[in-house]
């Protein structure tokens, strides 16, 4: 791998890019560990991808405000770097595929120069910070909850106590009480609000999707603004200290919820108040930058097919509470669109709206602020590129995952299964174009990145065994899921498994019955009226595997045969000592701990030392075969193990040493004498790490 250096004016990203490229040398010879090379790659986004060899790179756009002139560095990656298509996925980031290993310090580094990011798009972090794609112009909402979004985005941007945690963490805004960022369903969600003329927002906590969705608690019914950073910052102090960290199918907030309860989990937000740097974190909204609408002369036009603007008009046009101004929806198949038509959607909004696009969580485009006299001209515009098709948001609308096109954990095909499912709706249903009540989501596998387990119709891929044992791919059907506003949602029921093949035929039942059963009702209302039993004898026929063919065999987008597979993962091809990585690790977060303190930044100081402490006690812990799955565990076991047998001499004991984290306000007094403890007692496990090696 060639020398790097990035050329980026700010000294913290280049040295992350840098790292990176040092990281994967590393890797590649043989020197650190694939699981802890996986971790740091994923926090950077670099995902690996299913065909062996090339990387998935996500980029990171909070609450999914895309600048024209990002777009088109974005476009610039894609085209040098992967193949010129970019995937918008259901939290507004963006996907390009395909990407070789060694390129992606190069790659990150070409986006700094625009302000985009690939810091901690993936990995066992703060994800992409998302938000109602209409926030600012949204007729409903009392405030724009935009500036406290980026604020919170840069807030947790590499800060320390969320570089590491057990399992990833989602966070979403809603602009209104619609809840149109589906707070319900988030780690933690805010629904903007108004109280005695002070802005806040409502908090939602620990819901979640996957195998086993959960309805987030309601923490506050009002929070005011300028607490919400300090109270997600001991959240997460939460989740990192006492969330799971060793079996992955239980390391989210809601199992750890689930466990402790809504009041023990206050309690345990309690306990860690003093550790958190801030009491109050005023969001200074007058800096935000403001909107600049373009003014270009546009050209005189004359639509020629008026029925289908009439249309277009009535499913893709959002009402702003700016007057005289309109959004416009563009519904984009799969979030999949090409750099070529990109750029000149780029083009388009800086010459004649805003300069900026939204990417939604149903992964479309929103052009925010076009002048009333200019739909006609972007209509005719959007329609050269392909992005003038009616239904946005709407039945026709459908969500869905990567699944088995590139993701390793795919199981079943969902892009494909969505293809047809949209063909059935556009020519046997078209009244369902312009139906918004009527929300299809498709995931490829159960960790529902397609969102399947919330929406009124969902498809989980899937396999199927017959009764000789052969496998076909399946489609989990599941009904009755909705979002009910102002923090409320359901999930939906799992009906019935069926082969993929008879998805469009199970699609077809539902929309039939629902037309002549529905009786006016929303298809969620509809679904709990009719229960779900009623849903499975309506479609029991069509999970009958006695009266298979060789077509229900053949995943969608396929030719040949279904095996069920997953991708093949990284592999350093060499054994490497798992102890010596968990060791190097704390000297690295222990030199993190000093040149933050060197900077005066006490609070991050002081969780680096912690983490430093923590992760060498898990190594001598992973040397004694003993169980590591929890900050929290760690420091009880360690005492119990090395302190109380006096195999370490500890005055008062690693727990008490450890959690003066969250005894003491972190001042730089505190900071200095956490870093001296933290620097003895790593001392300490390298001489008892050298005494045992020795004796073996």
């Amino acid at each position: 791998m060639r020398s790097f250096r990035t050329e980026i004016e700010n000294p913290i990203v280049e040295r992350d890019i840098i790292q990176l490229e040092a990281k994967i040398r590393q890797f590649k010879e043989g020197k650190l560990d694939g699981e802890k090379f996986r971790s740091l790659r994923l926090a950077r986004g670099v995902y690996g991808q299913r065909q062996f060899g090339v990387q998935m790179i996500r980029i990171k756009l909070p609450y999914g405000k895309v600048t024209s002139k990002q777009l088109n560095r974005i476009c610039d990656v894609s085209d040098e770097y992967s193949t010129g298509r970019l995937h918008i996925t259901t939290r507004q980031d963006i996907q390009i595929h395909y990407v070789d290993l060694d390129r992606t310090p190069e790659l990150w580094a070409q986006l700094e120069k625009d302000e985009v990011t690939l810091r901690e798009a993936c990995g066992n972090t703060v994800r992409n910070v998302t938000a109602s794609e209409t926030a600012g112009i949204d007729i409903e909402e009392p405030f724009d909850v935009s500036p406290y979004a980026h604020a919170l985005f840069e807030y947790f941007l590499r800060n320390p106590i969320s570089q590491d945690m057990g399992r990833k963490f989602k966070v979403s805004f809603s602009s209104s009480d619609a809840d149109t960022g589906l707070s319900y369903m988030h780690d933690i969600g805010f629904i903007a609000k108004i109280e005695n003329g002070i802005r806040g927002f409502k908090v939602l906590l620990g819901g979640g999707l996957g195998s086993q969705p959960r309805h987030a608690d309601e923490l506050f019914t009002f929070l005011p603004s300028d607490k919400i950073i300090p109270l997600m910052d001991g959240v997460v102090r939460v989740f990192d200290r006492y969330g799971e960290r060793k079996s992955r199918a239980k390391a989210r907030l809601k199992f750890l919820l689930k466990e402790v309860g809504l009041e023990g989990f206050k309690n345990l937000l309690k306990e860690e108040q003093k550790a958190v740097p801030f009491k109050t974190y005023p969001i200074d909204t007058d800096s935000f930058p403001k909107v600049k609408i373009a003014n270009t002369p546009f050209p005189q036009i004359e639509i020629l097919d008026q029925k289908a603007y009439v249309q277009w008009k009535s499913t893709n046009l959002i009402p702003q509470k700016q007057e005289g101004y309109v959004a416009i929806g563009i519904k984009v198949l799969l979030g999949d669109f090409y750099t070529d038509k990109a750029r000149l959607l780029a083009e388009l909004v800086e010459k004649y709206a805003a300069g900026e696009i939204r990417l939604s969580l149903r992964q479309n485009i929103l052009i925010p602020y076009v002048k009333d006299e200019l739909l006609p001209f972007f209509y005719l515009e959007l329609d050269k590129l392909g992005f003038a098709h009616a239904g946005y948001n709407k039945a026709l609308d459908i969500t869905a995952c990567p699944g088995t096109d590139t993701c390793n954990l795919g199981i079943a095909s969902s892009t494909g299964i969505a293809r047809e499912l949209e063909r059935v709706i556009k020519e046997e249903y078209p009244q369902f174009v312009s139906n918004p009540d009527v929300v299809i989501k498709i995931s490829g596998c159960m960790n529902a990145c397609g969102q399947h387990s919330m929406a009124n119709i969902g498809f989980q891929g899937m396999s199927i065994n017959t009764k000789d044992k052969l496998v076909a791919p399946a489609l989990q059907v599941l009904l009755g899921g909705g979002n009910l506003g102002n923090g409320k949602g359901l999930f939906a029921d799992k009906v019935i498994k069926v082969p993929s093949k008879r998805g469009p035929e199970a699609l077809r039942l539902i929309l039939n019955d629902f037309e002549t059963n529905g009786g006016g009702l929303s298809f969620a209302a509809y679904y709990t009226e009719r229960g779900k039993p009623y849903f499975y004898d309506l479609l029991k026929p069509l999970g009958n595997l006695n009266n298979l063919t060789q077509e229900d065999f053949i995943d969608w987008g396929s030719k040949e045969r279904y095996r069920k597979a997953i991708g093949i993962g990284e592999c350093a091809g060499v054994v490497i000592d798992l102890i010596a990585t968990l060791l190097f690790e704390s000297e690295e977060k222990l030199s993190n701990a000093i040149s933050t303190y060197q900077n005066g930044k006490w609070a991050a100081s002081i969780y680096h030392s912690y983490a430093a402490m923590v992760n060498a006690a898990k190594a001598l812990l992973t040397a004694e075969n003993t169980k590591t799955n929890t900050h929290a565990s760690i420091i009880k076991d360690f005492d119990a193990i090395f302190v109380a047998s006096n195999r370490m001499k500890l005055d008062n004991g690693f727990s008490d040493l450890v959690l003066k984290i969250n005894k003491y306000e972190p001042t730089a007094d505190f900071a200095k004498r956490y870093l001296e403890d933290a620097q003895d007692f790593l001392n300490r496990v390298e001489t008892l790490r050298k005494i045992d090696l020795i004796s073996v």
